[in-house]
């Protein structure tokens, strides 16, 4: 009888805390569910979507690229272009050289595209 006491009280504990307690964000109910916050409609999500522009500047070389068409890096939280791999790959080992402006004693790389 103890063991059944038991299970009772702490299922239902578990339930209440899903239902309105710490679990109700992760279940999707928590502070603002059914507000523009909420994560109720899709109508909702429409809104968070991000659309890259059309054009950007590869940061390495210089070159406009289109971004549909480009390559695609991330970098404290922004989304860098470049227009080939290499671009990328030299960007990715030292990107602060190229995004904060880096060391202007340090000459930029430059590299060749086949």
């Amino acid at each position: 009888m103890e063991a059944l006491l038991y299970f009772a009280f702490w299922g239902a504990l578990i339930f209440l805390m899903m239902r309105v307690g710490c679990g109700a964000h992760i279940m999707g109910r928590g502070h603002g569910a059914g507000q523009a916050g909420g994560r109720c409609g899709q109508e909702d999500n429409a809104e968070l979507r991000w659309v890259p522009p059309k054009t950007d500047t590869d940061p390495v070389c210089g070159k406009t690229v289109t971004t549909d068409r480009a390559k695609p890096s991330v970098h404290a939280g922004h989304v860098y272009y470049f227009c080939s791999r290499e671009c990328r790959e030299v960007f990715e080992a030292a990107p602060d050289l190229y995004v904060s402006g880096g060391d202007p004693e340090q000459p930029r790389l430059e590299h060749s595209h086949a």
